[in-house]
């Protein structure tokens, strides 16, 4: 029996939609997570971003906090904190903060890559070194030593978070963490919403080499996914023409902020550049309720994973919201 009944997720990585500055974009967040909230997700995650006119999640930590004071039950935390950019003592202080203020409610995902060019990584970590991508599994370590026993603590220790045991999320989008959250027995999140090419393979990965730990007695992974659920199939095709410049800006490396869906995106981009965000979006959830419906549960039979973390790019506020409450009806139906 394949399960769509599975608990649901929001990635949110803060874009600026078209006509909208920074601080609407925050707002804008905010009303989603409220939303979310109301609807029953599970989890509320934000990216991090930087040197990205277009995205305003660069202080990921604050972004977190600031959604925490304006909600009350939903789960908030990182998708995620990329760990090149920050020494782990200072995440366990921040993250160990805010789990002190609102406990049980802050999650960690952590990647490895900086989530920006590298001139730019440079400049957060004070550091021409490209060697801080190679520390991730020592810095994962470091943050479950910080938030773990006191009995357990080495002589630099995270006030607060001490004994916090904040749940710990490997994130990726190659193989190369799958390997990693398998051997450390922790949660996996794959990020199939812009990478889809190594899900497969990393799924496998995960699972096969996973090692049952005190966090974790059997794999829990997530998939990352776009989706667009709306009334009518027609309606989801015009829709996902946002998502597609957004994905036409990545592969052009220009900066515009999210714009509003067009009627022709052929004439647009090129077939090359069609060609190259389309792959990027190739696992998408996308049309009417029941059309979504029966993509969630092929992709069910097939992979069988234990939560779905949304991403809808979606200009409309609404509209967004709507596609959200329609993805949430959908895993809810007995």
């Amino acid at each position: 029996m394949t399960n769509i009944n599975i608990p649901v997720s929001v990635l949110n990585l803060a874009p600026i939609r078209k006509g909208q500055n920074s601080k609407d974009a925050i707002d804008s967040m905010v009303d989603l997570a409220q939303a979310a909230e109301k609807m029953g997700y599970t989890r509320y995650w934000i990216a991090e971003h930087h040197n990205t006119a277009t995205l305003v999640s660069s202080a990921t930590s604050i972004l977190i906090k600031h959604t925490l004071e304006n909600t009350e039950t939903i789960r908030v935390g990182s998708g995620g904190v990329m760990l090149p950019n920050h020494s782990p003592l200072v995440v366990a202080e921040q993250f160990g903060t805010m789990a002190t203020i609102y406990p049980d409610r802050v999650d960690l995902g952590l990647g490895r890559a900086p989530g920006t060019d590298m001139m730019t990584a440079s400049a957060l970590r004070r550091s021409s070194s490209q060697e801080n991508v190679y520390t991730f599994p020592d810095d994962i370590q470091q943050l479950l030593t910080y938030f773990g026993p006191a009995e357990g603590q080495g002589y630099v220790k995270a006030y607060p978070g001490v004994g916090t045991n904040i749940p710990l999320y490997i994130l990726g989008s190659s193989t190369d963490s799958a390997y990693l959250a398998a051997k450390l027995g922790l949660p996996y999140a794959f990020a199939a919403h812009f990478a889809p090419r190594h899900m497969e393979d990393a799924l496998s990965i995960y699972r096969r080499q996973f090692q049952p730990s005190e966090y974790l007695d059997k794999p829990h992974a997530i998939i990352c996914l776009n989706v667009i659920a709306t009334e009518t199939d027609e309606d989801a095709k015009l829709q996902s023409t946002t998502m597609q410049q957004f994905f036409l800006n990545v592969v052009r490396g220009t900066q515009s902020p999210m714009s509003p869906p067009v009627e022709d995106m052929d004439a647009i981009w090129t077939p090359g550049e069609k060609q190259m965000a389309e792959s990027m979006t190739s696992v998408s959830l996308m049309g009417s309720k029941q059309t979504v419906k029966e993509q969630l549960t092929s992709f069910q039979e097939k992979y069988d994973v234990d939560e779905i973390m949304a991403v809808s790019y979606i200009y409309d506020q609404e509209k967004q919201k709507r596609s959200y409450e329609i993805f949430k009806e959908i895993v809810d139906e007995k």
